[in-house]
C-alpha cells in the first residue's frame, strides 16, 4: 500500500490545494442564508481528520425562511418556457466540465475518494443535465391523450410542477446526489430547496454558484445546512415533494412524514448489492470488474457489491486472482489520479466496517485479503477487504456494510446463484458476469434488483440517464433518471373537451335508450385495433 500523499501542497498561504483556498470556501458558505447568526457547523477533511472548513449549523427557521425565498423567486422560473430553462442546464454543463479541476479538488477533501472516484461524478453530472436539457422539453409539452368517445372527446394531458421539491442528499456522492436530482426538478419548474450532509456541503454550495452563474435566477435553488433528524422534519412540512437517498431506516421516517402531509416522494435506499460469476465468465473482465463494483469509493456507493456469488467450476481460479486485484491496489490521499482507492469519509463508518468484519471473524468468517485499518495513511483508511466463510448470523451477512468489504460465496450453477443473490429484504444493484449476453440478460430479468449489469459492475445501468434507475423491496421507491426522474417532479392535469354530444342522455332521448346506444358503441369499440 502507498504512502499518504498531504492534501495541503502549500499550508502556510492558507490554500488547501492549487484551486481551493480558505476564502473560496468562505465564499461557498456564505451562499447559506440565517434568520440571525448561527453557530459554525465544522467540516473535516477524511484524509487528515484536520478542518475544511464551516458553514452555519442552520435551525428549523432557517429552512422555513428558505423555502420561502425559494418559492417567491420559483414563480417566473415555473413561467419560463422549458426551452429557456434547458439552455440554463446546457451551460451548467459545460461549466462543470470546464471547472472541473476544482470541484474534483473540493469532493476529494470533503469526501476522501480518490480521484478516480471523484470523476464519476463529474461524469454524472453532465450525463444528467445533458439529457434533462433535450428529453424534458418533449416530456413536458402538453401529452394528446385518447378520449373517451372518438371524435367525440378530445383529451390532452399537461404537467404542472410541483412547486417546492426538497432534495435531501448523503455524502457519499456530495455533487452526483447533491445537484443531480435538483436537476430533473429544476427542469420541470420547481424551485428546490437542498439539504446535502452535514459532512459534505461543499459541493453542493459550489453546484448552486454554478447554476446561477449558468443562468439560474438567483433564490431558485436554496441550500441549507446541518443535520438532518434537526431539520427533516421542517423541510418535509415546507416541501410539495422531497427526494431522498440515504438509509432504510431513515426512509421509512421520511415517508412516514410525506404521508402524512399527503406529499408525494421518491427514495433511493440501502442495499446488499450481489454479482454473479457464471461458469461461462471471462475472468480477464470479470475479475476487475468485481474489484471496481466492490471497492470503487472505498465501498462507500449505493450500487456497489457486497456479495459475490461464484460458481463452482471459476471459484479456483478466480478467487486467487480477486485477491491480487484487492491486495494490489494502491491506496493514497493524493489530489491526482495516481490512487486506485482513497479514504472512507469518516470515523463512523470506520466504526461500523470494524464491528462488521470483527464480528464475522468471531463467529467463524475468514479474511483473504485486507481486513485492516491503515492509520498509517490517513486516519479512516480501511485496505479493500475480502472474507469467505460468511454465514447466517453474522452482521455481515444481510446487513449493508458500506465499505471496502466484500464476501465470497461458491455456487453450483446459475439458479443456485439468482435464489441466493434474490434472499435479501434489499434489491438495488447486481451484476451478471457471462461470455452469453442472452443467457446474462435472461439471469439479470429473474434477478430481484431496479438495476442489473451484464458484464459491468454499476457504471454501465446507472450512466444509461434514458433508463430508470432505482431499488426493489427495501431499496427505494420511484425511480431516478429517464422520464419517471422528471415527471416525479410534476403533477398531471387532464384536460377533456367534449363536442357535438354530452356523455349523458341528450333531451330527446331516454335513459334506457341512451344505455342501449352505448352498449352498442361499446361492442363497435372493442372490435377497434388501437383504440384502448
Amino acid at each position: 500500500m502507498a504512502e499518504p500523499a498531504c492534501p495541503q501542497d502549500t499550508p502556510d498561504d492558507g490554500r488547501l490545494s492549487a484551486r481551493v483556498s480558505r476564502n473560496f470556501l468562505d465564499r461557498l458558505s456564505r451562499r447559506v442564508v440565517t434568520v440571525e447568526p448561527r453557530d459554525d457547523l465544522v467540516i473535516s477533511m477524511p484524509f487528515t481528520s484536520a478542518s475544511l472548513g464551516s458553514v452555519p449549523h442552520c435551525r428549523q427557521e432557517d429552512v422555513v425562511a428558505a423555502a420561502k425565498r425559494a418559492r417567491a423567486a420559483g414563480a417566473a422560473w415555473s413561467a419560463a418556457p422549458a426551452a429557456k430553462r434547458a439552455e440554463v442546464l446546457l451551460r451548467f454543463h459545460d461549466a462543470v466540465l470546464a471547472r472541473q479541476d476544482e470541484v474534483l479538488d473540493l469532493i476529494q477533501l470533503e469526501n476522501g475518494k480518490a480521484r478516480r472516484h471523484a470523476y464519476e461524478e463529474i461524469l454524472d453530472t453532465c450525463l444528467v443535465a445533458r439529457y434533462y436539457a433535450h428529453a424534458a422539453p418533449r416530456l413536458l409539452r402538453p401529452q394528446r391523450r385518447q378520449g373517451a368517445i372518438p371524435l367525440l372527446t378530445k383529451t390532452f394531458e399537461h404537467r404542472h410542477p410541483k412547486g417546492l421539491a426538497a432534495i435531501i442528499s448523503p455524502w457519499n456522492y456530495p455533487l452526483t446526489l447533491g445537484v443531480g436530482d435538483a436537476l430533473p426538478a429544476l427542469m420541470a419548474g420547481n424551485a428546490v430547496l437542498a439539504k446535502p450532509d452535514e459532512r459534505t456541503p461543499y459541493s453542493a454550495l459550489w453546484a448552486a454558484e454554478l447554476l446561477e452563474e449558468a443562468g439560474l435566477p438567483h433564490g431558485v435553488l436554496q441550500v441549507v445546512t446541518g443535520f438532518g433528524a434537526e431539520l427533516g422534519g421542517a423541510i418535509i412540512e415546507a416541501s410539495d415533494f422531497v427526494m431522498f437517498t440515504g438509509s432504510t431506516a431513515v426512509g421509512r421516517s421520511v415517508a412516514k412524514q410525506a404521508g402524512e402531509r399527503l406529499i408525494d416522494y421518491s427514495m433511493e435506499l440501502g442495499g446488499k448489492n450481489a454479482l454473479l460469476v457464471l461458469a461461462d465468465a471471462d475472468l480477464e473482465r470479470a475479475v476487475p470488474g468485481a474489484a471496481r463494483a466492490a471497492f470503487s469509493n472505498s465501498g462507500q456507493l449505493c450500487v456497489s457489491i457486497e456479495r459475490i456469488y461464484v460458481d463452482d467450476a471459476l471459484w479456483d481460479a478466480f478467487v486467487p486472482r480477486f485477491v491480487a486485484a484487492a491486495q494490489g491496489m494502491k491506496l493514497s490521499a493524493s489530489l491526482d489520479y495516481d490512487a486506485d482507492m482513497g479514504s472512507l469519509t469518516s470515523a463512523k463508518q470506520l466504526d461500523t466496517i470494524t464491528r462488521h468484519v470483527d464480528d464475522a471473524l468471531a463467529k467463524g468468517a475468514k479474511v483473504i485479503a485486507g481486513g485492516r485499518h491503515r492509520p498509517d495513511l490517513g486516519p479512516y483508511f480501511y485496505e479493500p477487504t475480502i472474507l469467505t466463510g460468511v454465514r447466517p448470523g453474522m452482521i455481515l451477512y444481510a446487513e449493508e456494510t458500506f465499505g471496502p468489504v466484500v464476501s465470497l460465496y461458491r455456487t453450483n450453477g446459475v439458479e443456485e446463484a439468482i435464489a441466493r443473490a434474490n434472499d435479501s429484504p434489499y434489491g438495488l444493484n447486481f451484476s451478471v458476469w457471462t461470455r452469453n449476453a442472452r443467457k446474462g440478460r435472461e439471469a439479470a430479468s429473474r434477478l430481484e434488483a431496479g438495476t442489473v449489469n451484464v458484464n459491468e459492475a454499476y457504471a454501465a445501468a446507472w450512466g444509461s440517464t434514458d433508463a430508470p434507475m432505482g431499488g426493489f423491496k427495501a431499496s427505494g421507491v420511484g425511480r431516478r433518471h429517464g422520464a419517471h426522474g422528471l415527471l416525479k417532479y410534476t403533477d398531471a392535469q387532464t384536460i377533456a373537451i367534449q363536442r357535438l354530444l354530452p356523455l349523458a342522455p341528450p333531451s330527446f332521448m331516454s335513459a334506457a335508450q341512451y344505455a342501449r346506444v352505448m352498449n352498442a358503441g361499446l361492442k363497435v369499440l372493442r372490435r377497434l385495433p388501437g383504440y384502448k
